[in-house]
């Protein structure tokens, strides 16, 4: 479990800061307001990815382990 934790804190950071910044970027430019409207954005994503990745993701585990099982996901589409 607290691999999990660690993982989704980690991995939230990092994923909802390229693509927060991306979108800002592109929807508003690199103007007085970029910064702000960026660690606003920034903030509000992390708290919803990460609590999406802790909540979520052993179901997705559940879904890929199953795919690969039944053989919907082989070797040989990596």
């Amino acid at each position: 479990m607290k691999h999990r934790i660690v993982f989704a804190l980690i991995m939230g950071m990092i994923t909802t800061a390229i693509i927060s910044f991306t979108l800002i970027a592109v929807n508003i430019g690199f103007g007085n307001k970029f910064i702000i409207a960026w660690l606003r954005s920034w903030s509000i994503s992390y708290v919803l990815a990460v609590v999406a990745m802790l909540f979520i993701s052993p179901q997705i585990q559940l879904l890929v382990n199953y795919l690969l099982k039944k053989g919907f996901i082989t070797e040989k589409d990596e």
